[in-house]
């Protein structure tokens, strides 16, 4: 029997919670050949909205559709080289005619794509190994305006393109992006300053370009009623009262939700029931799976920064993390130093920060500080 809380990634529609405003939005918005930018916290559920969109089978027999995450991209070249994958990996199963017409545009890169044992193409390159990116970025925008079908690119943590040291990328691809009339793009991001500023600034290349999307959390009342569906039509009952313990412990997130109730529903026997009892214990079971890992990031983190990850954490959300107040509260040595820490909790991920309010990202690794008395 499969568990039905799926934790790592989309796994079709029946395992897929609601969004059905959402998913009928951008499916009408990118059929109209509108760019979105889709914002919202990481672990809300946004990558997965994206893959359930483009399963529309409307949308799979009409277009191409490509998916990259460039969160791991540090420059031009690393982002030119997991869209060039992203677009291999897609065409490889859809016949020679599909994948042959970008592989014989992308010239500069062609001796780096070879074939696997059953003749399908494979990209070749690494992370930092594209030379001139500039080039094969022209020719995959060429492929796109020339592919046979029109083609959806979903560019995943876009904001990452702001920490590149080439203050020209943000440029370059609006203008490819603007020429560009047989694709159109989904930006989607998790770091909300970032993602405004590239949006709403007048002084951004991508200002008024898109159509912005701010995912919300799902309704308590739809994902009781998601949870509880799982529960029953595998010959399990789930109490409400959990789902709505889990909603106000984790804020609505999704993510954090599910990977509670993936444990909850393997401890639930065939006929049984799940209470709100169980809830305690298999989130310590999953923060004891994650301690050396927990230990080793916060042992790893600048002396600075651990104190104003601990800081913040303690807090829950933070707010005014300059003031006098703030850092006699928590012992913090100036607002230059926490400054400085601050930016690099975020550059890290290790903070979120919205309308000047700050919390630590992983909330388990919040749960998992207080477990150890750390907090």
């Amino acid at each position: 029997m499969r568990n039905p809380f799926v934790t790592n990634g989309y796994a079709g529609p029946d395992y897929f919670c609601d969004r059905i405003e959402e998913t009928e939005t951008i499916r009408e918005l990118l059929l109209n050949e509108n760019n979105i930018a889709l914002i919202s916290p990481r672990r809300l559920g946004k990558t997965d909205l994206i893959y359930h969109v483009f399963d529309d089978e409307m949308i799979r027999k009409s277009y191409h559709c490509f998916v990259v995450d460039v969160y791991a991209t540090k420059n031009l070249s690393d982002f030119v080289n997991l869209l060039g994958k992203a677009v291999v990996d897609e065409l490889r199963p859809k016949g020679k005619a599909a994948w042959n017409r970008f592989l014989n545009i992308i010239t500069s890169l062609r001796s780096e794509i070879s074939f696997d044992i059953n003749g399908l193409p494979v990209w070749g390159m690494g992370l930092g190994e594209i030379n001139n990116p500039s080039a094969t970025l022209d020719e995959i925008f060429a492929y796109l305006n020339q592919s046979d079908k029109p083609c959806l690119v979903a560019i995943d943590e876009f904001q990452q393109i702001t920490k590149y040291n080439d203050e020209t990328v943000e440029a370059t691809l609006r203008t490819y992006v603007q020429r560009c009339t047989n694709a159109h793009f989904i930006f989607s991001g998790s770091q909300r300053h970032l993602m405004d500023g590239m949006f709403t600034s007048p002084s951004r290349p991508f200002y008024q370009s898109v159509t912005i999307i701010n995912l919300q959390p799902i309704q308590l009342p739809i994902y009781t009623a998601f949870a509880e569906s799982k529960f029953s039509g595998s010959g399990k009952t789930l109490d409400p009262s959990v789902v709505s313990e889990l909603y106000t412990r984790f804020d609505a997130v999704t993510s954090y939700m599910h990977r509670v109730l993936n444990v909850l529903f393997s401890r639930t026997q065939l006929g049984e029931r799940c209470t709100v009892d169980m809830v305690d214990p298999a989130i310590e079971y999953i923060l004891r799976m994650s301690s050396d890992t927990y230990e080793a990031l916060l042992y790893q983190m600048p002396e600075k920064q651990r104190a104003v990850f601990i800081a913040i954490a303690r807090e829950g959300k933070a707010k005014e993390v300059n003031s006098a107040a703030f850092l006699k509260k928590h012992r913090l040595p100036s607002a230059s130093s926490v400054s400085s820490a601050i930016k690099g909790l975020l550059d890290k991920d290790f903070i979120t920060m919205n309308k000047g309010v700050y919390m630590a990202y992983d909330q388990f690794f919040v749960l998992w500080m207080r477990f150890k008395g750390v907090l």
